[in-house]
């Protein structure tokens, strides 16, 4: 049980939900500046081979993103589960938590699938 300097609720998160959608943003942007900002001719003279071992990289990293926020997303959700006290918010806000680190593993496995699309559009 957790227990509290004073008898108030901690306030939200100004952000309230928009954080996991924020993540994601990110990580779609730094993927897009990985492959842009690749020298063109680090292209040119490696060829194919180069082009798959930096897509190969991406995925990865996106996997190992996505797999690592789902963590910790499914890790606050049962603290916040366990924390509830049977206060019916933060019961729905350790759910909330909870169907986020979910969403989170789904897309991790469906990454390589985005990554292999981008390589069909890259080359």
């Amino acid at each position: 049980m957790i227990v509290r300097s004073s008898g108030r609720r901690p306030t939200r998160s100004p952000h309230g939900g928009r954080l996991w959608s924020r993540c994601v943003t990110v990580m779609l942007v730094v993927a897009v500046v990985v492959v842009v900002t690749t020298p063109p001719v680090a292209w040119a003279q490696t060829g194919q081979q180069q082009l798959e071992q930096v897509i190969a990289n991406l995925r990865n990293f996106l996997v190992g993103l996505l797999v690592g926020l789902s963590t910790l997303f499914l890790t606050l959700g049962g603290v916040r589960y366990l924390a509830a006290d049977g206060d019916p918010g933060e019961v729905e806000r350790a759910k909330k938590s909870l169907r986020n680190a979910l969403l989170g593993y789904a897309l991790a496995a469906l990454a390589p699938v985005a990554v292999s699309i981008l390589r069909s559009l890259v080359g």
